[in-house]
């Protein structure tokens, strides 16, 4: 198990929940992670990383896997205008590979937004810290743990 893996796996077991953890396969977009876990694909939560220009920091989106962010809404959230953080950046503040971004376990935590469709199910799909691997859980619960704010910012 990678220390990624393991790192999500942690998380959940110091939140008190089961380890839903799952191999999906290669999932490289929403819809095919939707396939492997047999759910609708606005169940699938992606993790969108930006970066701020004027600060450097990291913001993460959680969206429903149908719905594409709104730079200019999503930057207004931020209170500066965003970027895409690059695969490094990444992979340095949250310890976790673009494609297996994980809202749970991450290395720096940075503010969250979620995506209030996500909250119309009992249950979704993240990633679980590497491209292969997701988790289910209670979004209400997910939004909690990771102190994300709900806020209109996709399309």
């Amino acid at each position: 198990m990678s220390k990624s893996l393991k790192r999500v796996a942690r998380a959940l077991q110091d939140a008190g929940l089961p380890d839903t953890i799952i191999e999906a396969g290669e999932s490289r977009t929403a819809e095919q992670a939707a396939h492997a876990c047999g759910c609708a694909l606005d169940q699938i939560v992606k993790s969108i990383i930006f970066t701020g220009e004027d600060s450097g920091a990291i913001r993460l989106f959680l969206t429903a896997g149908g719905n594409r962010i709104c730079v200019q809404k999503a930057s207004r959230l931020a209170g500066e205008p965003l970027g895409r953080a690059d695969a490094s950046l990444v992979r340095l503040t949250t310890g976790f590979a673009i494609g297996g971004v994980s809202p749970l376990g991450q290395l720096s935590p940075s503010p969250i937004w979620m995506d209030p469709r996500l909250l119309e199910f009992p249950q979704v799909w993240a990633a679980a810290g590497t491209p292969r691997h997701v988790f289910s859980i209670d979004p209400k619960v997910l939004m909690t743990l990771v102190n994300a704010q709900p806020a209109d910012f996709v399309e």
